[in-house]
């Protein structure tokens, strides 16, 4: 949608007695909207990349607790504990 003081690149731009310099920038512009408009939208906003950042600490701190809890630390003494008895 655009505001009253936008055009779009399919929109002719009145040229009334308009200079071939000016006839020029509104054809750049015209096709510069073109090239945005179909673009659309690439890689993450700065936004974007502060809620990944949250969700990466966030996750990495719940990961933390589940391996240093007692029951993950006694299984994996365990484990090594078995597999050093089986190789002596």
């Amino acid at each position: 949608m655009t505001g009253p003081c936008e055009t779009r690149p399919d929109e002719e731009l009145p040229d009334e007695g308009a200079a071939p310099a000016e006839e020029a920038a509104a054809r750049g512009l015209r096709a510069r909207w073109a090239r945005v408009r179909a673009a659309g939208e690439a890689g993450m906003s700065t936004a974007e990349y502060a809620v990944g950042t949250v969700a990466a600490c966030a996750f990495a701190a719940v990961l933390y607790r589940v391996v240093t809890g007692g029951s993950v630390v006694e299984g994996l003494s365990a484990l090594v504990a078995d597999a050093l008895a089986t190789l002596s």
